[in-house]
């Protein structure tokens, strides 16, 4: 019976399969860069995080964060708070929250800065500009033609002026480098199709100004925006979705009588990024769930990820590979009992070489690392399922399973770190888990087995679990097969 090698790929693809039996959570696909490497494609446990600070665990969820010349900023709650970052003597470093005023209201918030000002916008609320340089360093904007052209929704920096939309199918601009001074007059409207605004973009010095079922770009030609005549048929149904990337940006939206999708600006014109089954997923949520989705940009370990949070589920596009995989995190319900939800993370933002992020659930704020293995000291869930193994409609038999994960990855803690494994012979269901060591403290060359895994009368569907807090790199997967072959 051959021995074959299985690939690691094709989560989220194939419309043949059910929803639920594309996964690949929190693990992320490496696309080999030579050719004498063991696997073409393998897998690596997604970042941990590390707590290093907070501002409370009452009504303290964060609701955006940025970074201005240096400085992290985070909203958590009502309280907007910058991070100082310190070493002492010997080298140990910390993390203190300093706070800076009161921003009332639990929704998400816009920010942009000019180096000098930090703005931050609540969605037809409030804004409120941050300068620790100035004698009133956390002023809330007074100026009457700040509403004089409409409800703010959200802003940008752009050309030296903060450009904000409003809810009157306009946007308007401030002074030059001062967010507290506006004119009624600088007002303007995005009339190619007459949607409503939904959100606002800058990229390679334009902006995008969003509509419900276009995109139009505007420049600023040294004394007024105008418009550019680039226009995009797909629009914007998550205002906090536009995210830049490799100097083109992604977005949640759709064209007329569309349903929504995740697409990426490439060249001229609007490329579809997520798969079939990724937006059948997204077809499942409502238009509240749609419209409440961020997005969030981070790169590691030559690997750039663009996430997609809704309400119980964040999706993860790695713009390297251009494959997709899934974030959840483990949490304590109310009576103690362990819940899988979206991955925690409500913003993040790098500084000092430390990747900062808000957080879903109380006013924690942590580092994201590929050198931490636990959430918060909690394991980290991750699974995948395999492309099932098809002959046709035919029986198949497995007389032998073996992944290769990095072996030697145990630690005092956790000296023999494990991998589950289940099987299912229809996709309804998988059997009960059983698990074998990847490899002890120190053992370099443990072999993962599994014999006489037995028959499958259409189709073989395999599924792997870890959940240990140890470093985790899925390199290949081979099997006994016989009368089978990859089937999708």
């Amino acid at each position: 019976m051959p021995r074959v090698t299985l690939p690691l790929d094709g989560f989220y693809e194939s419309e043949t399969l059910e929803i639920s039996e594309q996964e690949c959570i929190n693990w992320y696909r490496q696309v080999s860069q030579s050719q004498g490497d063991v696997s073409p494609v393998s897998l690596r446990g997604c970042a941990g995080i590390t707590q290093r600070t907070t501002t409370g665990e009452i009504q303290q969820v964060n609701r955006g964060s940025h970074v201005k010349a240096g400085v992290a900023y985070f909203l958590n709650g009502e309280t907007l708070v910058s991070i100082t970052i310190a070493f002492d003597e010997e080298g140990v470093v910390s993390f203190t929250p300093v706070a800076l005023g009161a921003i009332p209201g639990d929704s998400r918030v816009s920010m942009a800065d000019n180096g000098k000002q930090l703005m931050v916008l609540v969605p037809g609320g409030n804004g409120y500009i941050i300068d620790e340089s100035s004698g009133t360093p956390f002023v809330q904007i007074t100026d009457p033609s700040f509403t004089a052209n409409g409800a703010p929704q959200h802003v940008r920096f752009n050309s030296s002026f903060f450009v904000v939309t409003t809810d009157t199918k306009k946007f308007i601009r401030s002074s030059a480098n001062d967010g507290t001074n506006w004119s009624a007059l600088d007002v303007y409207s995005a009339e190619s199709d007459p949607d409503i605004i939904t959100a606002i973009h800058t990229n390679n010095n334009r902006v995008y100004i969003g509509g419900s079922e276009t995109i139009e770009e505007f420049t600023f030609n040294g004394s007024v925006y105008q418009r550019t005549g680039f226009f995009i048929d797909k629009g914007v149904s998550a205002p906090f979705s536009m995210v830049s990337t490799n100097n083109s940006f992604m977005w949640i939206g759709a064209g007329t009588n569309e349903s929504p999708a995740i697409w990426i600006l490439s060249g001229n014109q609007a490329q579809k990024a997520s798969t079939t089954t990724i937006d059948k997923i997204l077809q499942g949520f409502s238009a509240s769930d749609i419209e409440s989705a961020f997005s969030y940009a981070f790169a590691q370990n030559g690997a750039y990820f663009i996430g997609f949070s809704f309400p119980t589920l964040t999706l993860e596009f790695n713009t390297v590979t251009g494959k997709w995989n899934e974030r959840t995190s483990q949490v304590l319900d109310d009576k103690g009992f362990t819940q899988t939800i979206r991955w925690r993370v409500n913003s993040v933002a790098f500084v000092d070489g430390y990747l900062l992020c808000g957080d879903s659930r109380d006013g924690r704020i942590g580092d994201i690392s590929p050198f931490t293995y636990t959430e918060y000291g909690n394991g980290i869930l991750r699974t995948c399922v395999i492309q099932p193994l098809t002959n046709q409609g035919n029986a198949i038999s497995i007389s032998e399973l073996e992944p290769t994960f990095k072996g030697g990855v145990g630690t005092l803690e956790i000296p023999e770190p494990k991998i589950r494994m289940s099987t299912s012979k229809t996709g309804e269901g998988f059997d009960d888990e059983t698990s074998r060591c990847i490899g002890a403290v120190g053992k370099y060359n443990a072999r993962t087995v599994w014999n006489r895994l037995g028959r499958f009368p259409r189709e073989a569907l395999i599924r792997f679990t870890m959940s240990d807090g140890v470093e985790s790199e899925f390199i290949k997967l081979e099997a006994r097969v016989k009368g089978g072959q990859r089937g999708n």
